[in-house]
C-alpha cells in the first residue's frame, strides 16, 4: 500500500510540539496543532468579558505556545508565510478532526498516565491505518500501547525528534511490540526523504540511542572534571570544535538545553538500567544536586555553569560553587593540532599528548569506547547507528566508532586497558577475523563490520546519496591547493572547494575555469558543491586587503576582472552548471549561485550579498546581476523604481536569508528555476540529477545579454536623496552613505539622462570601477582588517 502524508495532527503544543508542527509546515504538510483547554480566565480575558466557553479562551494555550515558538530565535520555520499551514485547536472540541489526518504525533508531558489517556482518546477518533507515534524521549514504547486496539498497535511506535526539530537531524524510530514492518520502513524513508533527517531505528531501551550515549558522555565528564581537577572552561575548550563538536561544547550546551532536562534523563537511565556496567556513573555528583537545589538550570533561569553579569560572562567554580571571572584555557597538545584542518585527523595527536589534555582525551575516549562497544546489541544490533545518532542528535562531526577507527582499533584497546577497561568481546573477535577497522570504503560506499556474519557489509540507505569523502581520491580528475574536481559518473563532474572556510581566491577561480573547460571537452555538465559546514563565505578578503594596502591597483583590477569573468563563465558555458549551496553562502559564494543555470540549495542555506560589511559593493557580478533581475521584472505601467529599490536594499542592508526558502523573497533565488532540498545529504545527488536532466533535454549555451533596462538619473536621484536622509537621521554613517551611493550609481547604470538598454559587460565595468574606488578608502580597509582579525563587521 502506498502511503502519503498530506495532513498531520500534533497533540501538545509546548516547545517540542510547536517545533515539530513548524517543521511539518516547513515541508508543505498541513498541520492540526491541539492542546488542552485552560481551567481559568486570565485577568485580560475577564476584562474583555470572555468566558471559559469563548473560542479565544479555549484555544489560548495552543495559540500562545505557537506564537512564542514562531517568535523564537533561531526560527523554527523556514518562512513566516509557512505558519499559515498550521491550524490550532483544543483536545476537547477538536479531537474528532484527527479522523481526517494521516499521522498523529503525541507530544504531551512525559508522564505515562497522561500519555495513556491521550492514546485512549486518539484510538476513539482515528481512522484505521492512521499512523500514531509518540515523541517520548525515554518512556518505554511497549507501556504506551497497552490496551489499545490491534490496528492502533500495528500503526504505533516512537518517533523521537531532537530539539530544535528544524535544526537537529536525528529522528529516532522505536518500534513497539506489534509495530508492522511497513510502518517502520515508511517512517525510515519519510524521515530521510521528506523531513531531511537521519532516521535511526532504535530498540525500546531506556533513553534509546542518542540520549543513552550522549548522557553517558556528559555524566562521565561531570565525574572526570572533579577527578582531574579541571575547570569548566578547560573542559569546554577540550570538547568543542577542536574535536569536531559544537562551539557550546559540554557545559554551555547543558546551560542551553537546561540542567533539569539532563538530570531527568540521567535519573531515568539510573533507575531503569540496573545492569548497566557504568550504572554508578549515572548517579548525579554533589555539585549537580546543589545546582538543582539552587535552581541554577542554565539559560532559562539566568544562570547555570555560566552566568552573564552586564557584559561579562562568569564561570562557576565547581569546588566553591561560586561564580568567578572566566579563565582562559590553554594546552600544549591543542597547539599541535592547529595545522590539522579536519578534526578526524587530530585524534591520533590528541591521545598522544603528554600534558593534562592528553590525559583527559585518553581517559574520556577509553571510557566512551568501552561503553559504546558494550551497548551492542543492547540498544542496537548495528554499531553504525550509534555514530549516526551522535552526529545527527548532538552535532558531533564524527561518531565514537569513527573516532576509534581514526586512533586505530588496537591503539584504542591499549588506551582502554591502561584505564582498567576492556572492549566488548565482539571487538576482539572483529580483529581476530581479519577486520582491522570498524568501517571501510569500497567503490564510493561505506561498509561496516557486521557482527553476526563477521564481515564488512554495506551501510544501507546510501544509494540516494553521493558522499564526497568516499570518492574524493578514487574519482579525482584534477586538483590544486584550493579545489578538487571529481567524476560523479554519467558525464557529470563535481567541483569541491578545499580552501579555508571555502573562500574563493585565485586557486578556486582557476579550478572553476578548469572544471568548466574539462566538462565542455569531455562531459555533460558540472555541479559546484561540497559537504563542508558551509558552502562558501565569499571571496578571499585577505588577498584583497594585501593588494589594496600595497596600492597594487592594477593587480587588484585584474583580480576582480578574473572573478567577474569566471562568474560569467559559469553563466555562459556550453554545459549546464548547477550550484549546490548550503549553510553560509556569502558574497562571492552567493554571486556564484546567482550565475548558475540552476541552484539546488539546501533548506538550511543562509545566503546574502554581505559586502557592505567590509566596506565594498558586490564586485564579482553581484551588483550587475541584481540590476539585471530587477530589469527583468519591470512591467508596463509599473513603478519601475520600486522594483529596483527592493533589489538595491537586498544589497545595501546586507540581507541574509534565514533559510533557502527565504532567499526567494530577497530575489537571490528564482521561482521556476531554483529548487530546495530538505536533506543536505541528498543535495549533491539531486544537483547531479538536475545537471543530467538539463544536458539530456538539449542544453544550449545562453547568449550574453545586452537588453538590461537601467533607469539612469531618475533612479540615481531617488537613491541619493534616500541615503542623504538616512545619514541625516543617523541611521547610517558617512562611509555607509558613500558605499550606498557607489552601489546606486552601478544599479542606476550611471548618470544617464534617460532609461537605456545596456549590456552586462557595461554594468560589470562600472561595478568593478566602484569596487576598486572603495578599496582606496581608509575606512574600507579598516572594515576589511576588522573582519579579518575579529570575524565580525565594523561600523565606522
Amino acid at each position: 500500500m502506498k502511503r502519503t502524508i498530506k495532513k498531520v495532527a500534533v497533540i501538545g503544543s509546548g516547545i517540542m510540539g510547536s517545533g515539530i508542527a513548524c517543521h511539518f509546515a516547513n515541508i508543505g504538510v498541513e498541520v492540526l496543532l491541539l492542546d488542552i483547554v485552560p481551567r481559568e480566565l486570565t485577568e485580560a480575558e475577564a476584562k474583555k468579558g470572555l468566558t471559559l466557553e469563548s473560542k479565544a479562551v479555549r484555544n489560548r494555550v495552543v495559540n500562545e505556545h505557537l506564537a512564542n515558538s514562531l517568535k523564537s530565535k533561531p526560527s523554527p520555520i523556514y518562512s513566516q508565510k509557512f505558519a499559515s499551514r498550521i491550524t490550532t485547536g483544543n483536545t476537547n472540541d477538536d479531537m474528532a478532526k484527527i479522523a481526517n489526518v494521516d499521522w498523529i504525533i503525541e507530544v504531551v508531558v512525559e508522564r505515562l498516565d497522561i500519555k495513556k489517556l491521550v492514546f485512549e482518546q486518539i484510538d476513539k477518533f482515528r481512522k484505521p491505518g492512521t499512523l500514531v507515534t509518540s515523541n517520548t524521549s525515554g518512556i518505554p514504547i511497549h507501556f504506551m500501547s497497552e490496551g489499545r486496539s490491534e490496528d492502533f498497535q500495528q500503526h504505533f511506535c516512537g518517533t523521537h525528534f531532537f530539539n530544535p526539530a528544524r535544526y537537529l537531524k536525528l529522528f529516532e524510530i522505536i518500534p513497539g511490540p506489534k509495530t508492522s514492518k511497513e510502518v517502520l520502513d515508511f517512517l525510515n524513508e519519510y524521515g530521510s526523504k521528506f523531513l531531511g533527517k537521519t532516521s535511526v531505528v532504535a530498540k525500546d531501551t531506556p533513553a534509546f540511542i542518542g540520549n543513552r550515549i550522549g548522557i553517558y558522555g556528559i555524566q562521565s565528564l561531570f565525574h572526570l572534571v572533579k577527578e582531574m581537577g579541571l575547570t569548566i572552561e578547560e573542559v569546554d575548550k577540550l570538547t568543542g570544535p577542536v574535536i569536531g563538536r559544537p562551539k557550546s561544547a559540554t557545559f554551555r550546551t547543558v546551560d542551553v538545553v537546561g540542567l533539569d532536562t539532563l538530570v531527568h534523563v540521567a535519573n531515568g537511565i539510573y533507575e531503569n538500567c540496573p545492569n548497566d556496567e557504568q550504572h554508578e556513573l549515572f548517579k548525579l555528583p554533589d555539585f549537580i544536586n546543589k545546582m538543582m537545589e539552587n535552581n541554577w538550570l542554565g539559560s532559562k533561569t539566568g544562570q547555570g555553569f555560566y552566568k552573564k553579569v552586564d557584559k561579562d560572562i562568569l564561570s562557576l567554580d565547581l569546588d566553591t560553587l561560586e561564580y568567578r571571572a572566566a579563565k582562559k584555557a590553554n594546552f600544549a597538545t591543542l597547539e599541535l593540532t592547529k595545522t590539522i584542518d579536519k578534526p578526524i585527523n587530530r585524534f591520533k595527536v590528541l591521545v598522544k599528548g603528554t600534558d593534562k589534555a592528553g590525559e583527559f582525551y585518553r581517559k574520556s575516549f577509553a571510557g566512551m569506547f568501552a561503553y559504546v562497544s558494550n551497548r551492542v546489541p543492547e540498544i542496537t544490533d548495528e554499531f553504525y547507528k550509534i555514530d549516526d545518532a551522535m552526529k545527527a542528535g548532538f552535532g558531533w562531526e564524527n561518531g565514537p566508532f569513527e573516532i576509534w577507527d581514526a586512533i586505530g582499533v588496537e591503539k584504542g584497546i591499549e588506551i582502554m586497558k591502561a584505564e582498567g577497561l576492556e572492549p566488548a568481546a565482539w571487538v576482539n573477535e572483529m580483529l581476530a577475523s581479519g577486520s582491522s577497522s570498524f568501517y571501510t570504503v569500497k567503490e564510493g560506499a561505506t561498509y561496516f563490520y557486521d557482527i553476526p556474519t563477521k564481515s564488512q557489509v554495506k551501510v544501507p540507505g546510501q544509494d540516494s546519496f553521493i558522499i564526497l569523502n568516499n570518492i574524493r581520491e578514487s574519482k579525482k580528475v584534477w586538483s590544486n591547493s584550493g579545489a578538487i574536481i571529481q567524476d560523479l559518473g554519467d558525464g557529470i563532474l563535481n567541483l569541491e572547494f578545499q580552501s579555508k572556510m571555502n573562500t574563493i581566491g585565485g586557486d578556486v577561480l582557476s579550478a572553476i575555469n578548469k572544471a568548466i573547460e574539462l566538462a565542455e571537452k569531455e562531459h555533460q555538465g558540472l555541479v559546484i558543491g561540497n559537504q563542508a559546514a558551509n558552502f562558501s563565505v565569499g571571496a578571499n578578503i585577505g588577498m584583497i586587503f594585501m593588494m589594496a594596502v600595497e596600492q597594487e591597483y592594477d593587480e587588484l583590477n585584474m583580480a576582480i576582472k578574473l572573478f567577474q569573468d569566471t562568474m560569467m563563465r559559469v553563466r555562459y558555458s556550453s554545459i549546464p552548471v548547477v550550484v549546490a549551496p548550503h549553510g553560509m553562502t556569502f558574497g562571492g559564494g552567493c554571486e556564484m549561485s546567482l550565475h548558475a543555470d540552476k541552484v539546488v540549495a539546501a533548506a538550511e542555506t543562509y545566503m546574502g550579498l554581505v559586502e557592505f560589511g567590509v566596506g565594498v559593493i558586490p564586485g564579482g557580478g553581484g551588483s550587475k546581476e541584481m540590476t539585471l533581475r530587477a530589469s527583468d521584472l519591470f512591467r508596463k505601467n509599473d513603478v519601475e523604481l520600486n522594483v529596483l529599490q527592493e533589489y538595491f536594499l537586498t544589497i545595501a542592508m546586507a540581507k541574509v536569508s534565514t533559510s533557502g526558502y527565504e532567499a526567494f523573497d530577497t530575489g537571490l533565488l528564482q521561482h521556476g528555476k531554483d529548487v530546495i532540498v530538505v536533506n543536505k545529504d541528498r543535495q549533491i545527488a539531486e544537483a547531479k540529477k538536475h545537471a543530467l536532466l538539463m544536458a539530456e533535454a538539449g542544453y544550449t549555451q545562453p547568449i550574453r545579454r545586452n537588453d538590461i533596462k537601467v533607469l539612469g538619473k531618475q533612479a540615481l536621484g531617488m537613491f541619493l536623496v534616500g541615503t542623504d536622509q538616512m545619514q541625516a537621521g543617523k541611521y547610517i554613517s558617512e562611509h555607509d552613505k558613500k558605499i550606498a551611493n557607489k552601489l546606486a550609481y552601478v544599479m542606476a547604470g550611471g548618470d544617464l539622462s534617460e532609461a537605456t538598454l545596456v549590456s552586462e559587460q557595461y554594468l560589470l565595468d562600472i561595478e568593478r570601477e566602484a569596487f576598486l574606488s572603495l578599496c582606496t578608502e581608509r575606512k574600507t580597509l579598516e572594515r576589511i582588517q576588522y573582519m579579518l582579525t575579529k570575524g565580525k563587521p565594523l561600523r565606522n
